[in-house]
């Protein structure tokens, strides 16, 4: 059985929560809005060959945020793992982040390059990237609206067929998150739901990545997604940011979250994806 560390970081206007498992080379899993939890079981599947550590976004799960109306924005985060970084040791870290983590981590080698040997980027949800992004931000504001007058369970129903993910049901969703499905059909906690609807989904959805800071950047950069979730909208803004930064988009077993589900064979993907940006560097 993996040995696993709690720990607790304080930041500006928060306190983070974060586990250690193994040894080896850092490498920091990220979620947003999923909390550290959903993340476990890969991390136990990585922890052979790497120091996994894994932490919950303030604002979700057991970061507590002393305020709850501030809003969560990808450069703030950033900011929360830049600190969370520069914890755990000065070398440059490895960064796994899917979805809003994802994000978080694309701010955070805009803003500090030199903390992060290589990010595996893993459906970015970047609706401004796309076309049809003003369609995009009325859906995303609907949403938000539906929360607001309706409750989470509406907004999760309106947000899954808004974004196509996991055929845009919470029974799709629930197969391809694996234990986020009961969190996602209405029975987890009200305050990760109230932090990821009231605070999170715009400033994330609204976010635009600095191709050329990124393109610039010392740190390799991968974008990844999942086999089974094309032509779902983060599918579609991850193949779009794989575009810009002239790369080609790195396929992953499952769905938009079956790091959750999958963690044998999305771990072993990972691991793949890892070794090649450590040759690369060398």
């Amino acid at each position: 059985m993996v040995q696993v560390t709690t720990c607790t970081l304080d930041v500006p206007g928060a306190c983070l929560y974060y586990e250690i498992r193994g040894s080896g080379p850092v490498l920091l899993l990220m979620g947003a809005p999923l909390p550290s939890a959903f993340s476990a079981r890969m991390a136990d599947v990585l922890a052979a060959e790497y120091t996994v550590v894994t932490y919950d976004p303030r604002g979700i799960s057991r970061s507590a945020r002393d305020d709850p109306d501030q809003d969560v924005t990808p450069e703030l985060l950033a900011d929360d793992v830049h600190r969370l970084l520069a914890a755990l040791g000065s070398e440059p870290a490895y960064l796994y982040g899917n979805s809003g983590g994802a994000t978080t981590g694309l701010a955070l080698v805009t803003r500090h390059p030199q903390q992060v040997h290589a990010l595996v980027a893993h459906e970015p949800p970047l609706p401004e990237l796309l076309p049809e992004r003003a369609q995009l931000r009325a859906m995303i504001d609907d949403v938000y609206v539906a929360y607001r007058d309706d409750g989470p369970e509406a907004a999760w129903r309106k947000f899954l067929i808004g974004t196509g993910i996991g055929g845009g049901s919470v029974t799709g969703r629930q197969r391809d998150a694996g234990d986020a499905g009961p969190r996602i059909a209405g029975a987890g906690k009200q305050a990760d739901d109230h932090c990821f609807f009231a605070h999170m989904l715009r400033p994330f959805t609204r976010y635009q990545p600095d191709i050329r800071a990124l393109r610039a950047a010392s740190a390799k950069i991968v974008v990844g997604a999942g086999i089974r979730s094309a032509g779902e909208l983060p599918h579609r803004a991850a193949a779009a940011l794989a575009a810009r930064l002239d790369m080609p988009l790195a396929d992953f077993p499952g769905g938009h979250a079956s790091f959750g589900d999958q963690p044998g064979p999305f771990g072993q993907a990972l691991r793949q994806v890892l070794a090649g940006t450590s040759a690369a560097r060398r």
